[in-house]
């Protein structure tokens, strides 16, 4: 039986018990597999022996902020949902540069909570095997091999990276500050302009025929999504 044929484990981090318990019994009761933490010592320490599907992640924690807990998880790339008191739009942006799929301020709705976990699941749900699919491409991480539609996509090493980083986040627009610090690795600093120059050889190589999967969000940075059926 693959992983995904199971039910999807998810981590639940907050230090408040009621709040931590309640959610866990929501989640099971939807249909999840639950564990939980209380600090991000914890949380670090789960997530790295027994990788979850998904994090659900308090910006505020009592040993070190959530933020830091990403920046922590990065090389596991496991998918993360703030759930936090935490509103400013500084704080929002912060997350979702970072890396996260998502962030959602408490209070919440349960309901729109469980969607909004379905969707990230859903996104990432084609990696398996090393390959990640999304539409007709396909990305195979250990072989550095691209194909669409089953025919390859020569692309060169940053090419690869950049297509990488699009499609383990499809439907997700991504800045391009969290482009250049994911692919370049640059902390929010660097020219912005190289991440314009290699979008358009990507969509050169990878984008030249209908459907386009590669989409710019004007102000904001691009996405990548599977064509409408």
């Amino acid at each position: 039986m693959s992983v995904r044929e199971e039910a999807e484990r998810l981590l639940v981090v907050d230090d408040e018990a009621t709040v931590r318990e309640l959610l866990a019994a929501t989640l099971r009761f939807a249909g999840f597999r639950v564990t939980s933490a209380a600090t991000a010592g914890e949380a670090i320490a789960s997530a790295t022996e027994n990788p979850p599907d998904l994090v659900l992640l308090d910006v505020m924690l009592p040993d070190m902020d959530g933020f830091e807990v990403v920046r922590q998880l990065r090389e596991h790339r496991t998918p993360v949902l703030f759930l936090t008191a935490r509103d400013r739009q500084a704080d929002k942006i912060t997350g979702l540069s970072l890396g996260a799929d998502d962030y959602v301020t408490k209070p919440f709705d349960l309901e729109e909570l469980i969607a909004r976990i379905r969707a990230i699941l859903r996104r990432t749900a084609g990696h398996h095997d090393g390959v990640v699919t999304v539409g007709p491409l396909a990305l195979d991480v250990e072989g550095h091999q691209v194909t669409r539609d089953g025919r390859p996509v020569r692309v060169s090493a940053t090419e690869f990276r950049l297509l990488r980083h699009l499609m383990e986040n499809a439907g997700r627009v991504v800045s391009k500050a969290q482009i250049l610090d994911r692919v370049w690795h640059y902390d929010f600093g660097g020219d912005a302009s190289i991440v314009d120059t290699y979008i358009s050889y990507l969509r050169r190589k990878v984008d030249s025929e209908e459907p386009k999967l590669i989409h710019t969000v004007h102000g904001v940075g691009y996405v990548l999504r599977e064509p409408r059926k």
